[in-house]
């Protein structure tokens, strides 16, 4: 047994249906960011950068890209025989096998794996985030207020209130209620879905839940409020930088071109919280004598021939020569072939836009109100063909 004071189990099986055909084929904690990166890419640092060296990963939907990517977690300095990584799917167990029945039970399932390591705390991640955060911080203002429970916690808009469980709490940050996505909330404090747990009332409350039939195993609509009701001591932790929930076409859209602003929020190129990535090993970018690039990130291994403007080009993406892309995502190994025009689009890993063909909205007007066209992984475009 390895003892620890603290461990992170990270939730990545999500499905991310609301992203249609970008995770028809992988989930969505796999899915490729801001030219080099996944999205799982960003609660992995974090953790490293908080000094977490054991991490539990539970996987679920469509796991084989994100077990592939993680690997033996070299690429975090995760590789540790005392700790490391660990890929934690559903298991065959005394009761047979099944998925995961909710956010809660996926913790339960994994009982023994975190008593390998004794740990007083737990920290639950979401693997589905864009943001920066340094846990060490959060973790010492758990211990400050003697809490059973912190949660994360931001301001959102009111009129987004409705998407978020919904925390009310006093001066001092100690939680009264909380309202799991409440039609009329009566805050505007959001769950961030980051967890710090003493790990002995997580257990107990865990392990009570399991007996309850009709239970949702959900964080959010089980444990915090059988907590609550309990007078167990739940407090909020107010973070302050950049966060998002890419869990829709929109906000993962955002998220992305929030990269390409002239101060972008969220710092890739803060040396003292480094987000690291396992991408590829590629040969640098090419951009060509008649190419014109402005303000775009490019990864490594692309070869940009013709005009691409305010875009994310991943790894390995090609632009022929006479072809333009705008206000647009490409992920990794996209090929836009000559004379095609892509505007305000997001094209899956390996799609091609053939020759002449146009993508998007041609309209310069106001783009930003167009609807974002999508191409999934290895689709081919062939649409608004012009000679």
């Amino acid at each position: 047994m390895f003892k620890k004071e603290w461990i992170a189990m990270l939730l990545a099986g999500g499905q991310g249906s609301r992203l249609g055909a970008l995770t028809r084929n992988i989930a969505k904690p796999a899915l490729a960011f801001g030219a080099k990166y996944r999205i799982i890419d960003f609660s992995l640092s974090n953790c490293v950068n908080s000094n977490i060296d054991t991490v539990g990963v539970l996987t679920q939907y469509k796991p084989y890209l994100l077990n592939t990517y993680i690997g033996m977690g070299s690429a975090w300095d995760l590789d540790l025989s005392d700790g490391g990584v660990h890929i934690l799917p559903p298991f065959v167990g005394e009761e047979g096998g099944r998925w995961y029945k909710g956010t809660a039970n996926a913790i339960y399932e994994n009982i023994d794996f975190i008593e390998t390591f004794d740990p007083e705390y737990i920290l639950i991640l979401s693997g589905d985030h864009i943001y920066n955060m340094n846990y060490e911080a959060m973790l010492a203002y758990h211990k400050e207020k003697h809490a059973d429970l912190t949660i994360s916690v931001l301001e959102v808009p009111w009129e987004e209130a409705t998407r978020f469980g919904i925390i009310t709490a006093d001066l001092e940050g100690k939680i009264s209620r909380f309202s799991e996505k409440p039609k009329k909330p009566d805050s505007n404090l959001a769950s961030m879905g980051i967890y710090i747990f003493t790990w002995a009332v997580l257990k107990e409350a865990l392990k009570q839940e399991e007996t309850k039939p009709k239970s949702e195993n959900d964080f959010g609509k089980n444990i915090m409020p059988t907590l609550l009701a309990e007078g167990k001591r739940l407090f909020c932790y107010r973070f302050q930088g950049y966060w998002r929930d890419v869990g829709t076409l929109e906000s993962y859209y955002e998220a992305n071109m929030d990269l390409l602003k002239d101060r972008p929020e969220l710092k890739l190129y803060d040396d003292g919280h480094r987000v690291f990535s396992n991408s590829a090993i590629l040969p640098p970018q090419y951009i060509g004598p008649h190419a014109k690039v402005c303000n775009c990130l490019v990864g490594n291994g692309c070869r940009i021939l013709g005009e691409i403007k305010n875009s994310i080009i991943s790894s390995g993406v090609y632009v022929a020569e006479g072809a333009k892309v705008e206000d647009s995502i490409l992920l990794p190994n996209t090929r836009v072939f000559e004379g095609a025009q892509v505007y305000r689009a997001i094209t899956g890993e390996k799609a091609v836009v053939k020759p002449h063909c146009v993508m998007g909205s041609q309209s310069s007007e106001d783009r930003s109100q167009c609807a974002i066209t999508v191409l999934g992984d290895k689709g081919i475009w062939t649409k608004g063909f012009q000679n």
